[in-house]
């Protein structure tokens, strides 16, 4: 009866986000909602130029709504496109997933209630507080990024599979009706990521 009435309550919410479409001057800006192949950053002859470029693409992403909702600079999430605080009021809780009496779970279930625009997950939660990045400049989230003790001491190799297979990262890309997905696929992301690693990690300034 709980989860009933605040699934109806939860009612047009959803856990999901806005960002900032970020392009390179190298190449033509793709159509919005796209991501460029990673064959496309070739024509860069130089390396560091390259793994930059590669990132900033990959921005249009970590800095789309989708991802900066569930990435707060503060222990409340954000919902919508236009990045409202959660309704009802949730906090991040121990361990991302809510505090007592509260979890995520209570609501969120293992995949999207489209009755009621709620969206789901098998393992729902909110970033670690050290992978919060809404605020932050692209550079200083591909900054937190890499570095192991920010972002759950995982090497490239672990980011990797991280962002290409982990399902609540998908979910981006399978919000729901009523949600903007994230630009491109979680394919096209993880190739890009790989292509970034694989030129120096180098972060846009």
């Amino acid at each position: 009866m709980l989860r009933q009435s605040l699934l109806a309550a939860a009612a047009g919410l959803g856990l999901a986000l806005a960002g900032t479409a970020i392009t390179t001057a190298q190449t033509p800006t793709p159509p919005a909602g796209t991501l460029r192949s990673v064959e496309s950053f070739q024509s860069i002859a130089q390396r560091e130029a390259r793994s930059a470029a590669l990132f900033t693409e990959m921005g249009k992403v970590l800095q789309h709504p989708r991802c900066v909702n569930c990435h707060p600079a503060t222990e409340r999430p954000r919902q919508t496109d236009a990045q409202r605080l959660h309704q009802p009021l949730v906090v991040r809780g121990k361990d991302g997933h809510g505090a007592p009496g509260m979890a995520c779970s209570t609501c969120h279930g293992k995949e999207n209630f489209d009755p009621a625009r709620v969206p789901g997950d098998g393992h729902w939660a909110l970033a670690p507080a050290s992978m919060a990045w809404e605020g932050k400049t692209l550079g200083q989230i591909c900054e937190q990024i890499k570095d192991p003790n920010r972002n759950g001491s995982r090497d490239f190799a672990a980011l990797i599979k991280h962002v290409a297979e982990d399902t609540l990262v998908g979910w981006a890309w399978r919000p729901g009706p009523g949600r903007q997905p994230a630009p491109g696929t979680q394919d096209e992301f993880g190739a890009l990521l790989k292509a970034w690693t694989e030129t120096g990690a180098v972060c846009p300034r």
